[in-house]
């Protein structure tokens, strides 16, 4: 036996104990546990507000901390920052590509993100000493499109990209103080836990994958979609996420169970899934549909609560306020609503 059969060997010895450990976790499924609780309801909710303003696909939005205000990409070369109560445009930063395809707000609501085709990262200020925003910073390195990005702070920033790689950088120096390398296909999404100490991303090798942001490792990949891993996000207790997918399903994956705990589809549903977020509570899962709706899901039953109608294109993005109160979801149709 030469050494290379060994190794083989002791891959698939070590893949058989990982299969028989997640077996013997696995006692029972999600939905035969929470059979008995309540449902909860049909899920109505009615669009409050239409932000009105960009001139083209909408690719991206994120809220910012305070619930109130917003920021939005689009391919018309604007990002634009929203008052969500008014609707006022509180800036509107054009941008050196259009070719936009993420944004972020960062929690003190002084910076905001974004990046695309450009395979750069641009942070702005947004306590600009006189008139105009401008960039603050920009942060090249990607030998891929930036599909993703999300602050830690003021002063870290992690990226995902079609390189296949994510980055954590150190936003003054401009410097990557780490790079994620695992996945082997583009990276679509990252979600950062509640505590950022680890973020979990999802590629279109089908795969989502748990990482330490200090020591750059990939803890645990949860493999089970059939097709591009388009959105995840966080379970709000930081023990779980969710994906969504080109293959027309949401997934609920435990990281101390290390496997799939959920799926979320219907026979009418045959589009892929752009973007995913979960309630305050985590009871409902809001995924952005292909097909120009927003399905509501009860997380723990399995079933669909609600519906949310009225984009006329893609609903591309999606997020929830931090204090749980409302949604926005962004759409292909240049319309920001927002949502309770």
């Amino acid at each position: 036996m030469n050494e290379a059969e060994i190794l083989r060997h002791e891959v698939e010895q070590l893949q058989s104990s990982i299969k028989e450990k997640r077996n013997f976790v696995n006692d029972a499924t999600l939905t035969e546990r929470t059979s008995s609780m309540n449902q909860v309801g049909r899920i109505v909710m009615r669009t409050r507000r239409t932000l009105r303003g960009h001139l083209a696909k909408i690719y991206a939005m994120h809220w910012a901390s305070d619930s109130r205000n917003l920021v939005s990409a689009s391919q018309d070369g604007k990002l634009i920052v929203w008052d969500s109560y008014s609707t006022n445009k509180v800036h509107a930063i054009p941008l050196r590509s259009s070719w936009v395809m993420t944004c972020a707000y960062a929690p003190s609501g002084a910076y905001v993100a974004c990046g695309g085709l450009d395979n750069v990262c641009s942070i702005y200020s947004l306590r600009p000493r006189e008139g105009n925003v401008r960039v603050s910073r920009e942060l090249p390195g990607h030998t891929g499109y930036l599909s993703c990005c999300r602050f830690i702070d003021d002063n870290k920033i992690v990226t995902s990209s079609g390189d296949m790689t994510c980055a954590m950088w150190d936003v003054e120096t401009g410097q990557q103080e780490a790079v994620y390398n695992g996945h082997t296909g583009d990276v679509m999404s990252l979600s950062l836990s509640p505590d950022h100490r680890t973020f979990v991303s999802g590629a279109c090798d089908a795969s989502a994958k748990l990482w330490d942001i200090r020591d750059g490792c990939c803890k645990q990949t949860f493999t089970g979609h059939e097709s591009d891993i388009n959105a995840v996000t966080f379970f709000p207790n930081g023990q779980a996420f969710a994906t969504g997918s080109d293959d027309a399903t949401c997934r609920l994956f435990d990281i101390r169970a290390d496997q799939e705990l959920c799926m979320y589809s219907h026979d009418n549903i045959i589009c892929g899934i752009t973007s995913v977020a979960f309630s305050k509570s985590g009871r409902l899962l809001l995924a952005g549909y292909d097909d120009f709706n927003c399905n509501v899901w009860d997380s723990m039953r399995a079933e669909r609560a609600g519906v949310l109608v009225g984009h006329d294109n893609r609903v591309s993005c999606l997020g929830v306020t931090e204090d749980g109160m409302a949604v926005c979801t962004g759409s292909w149709d240049s319309f920001l609503k927002v949502w309770n």
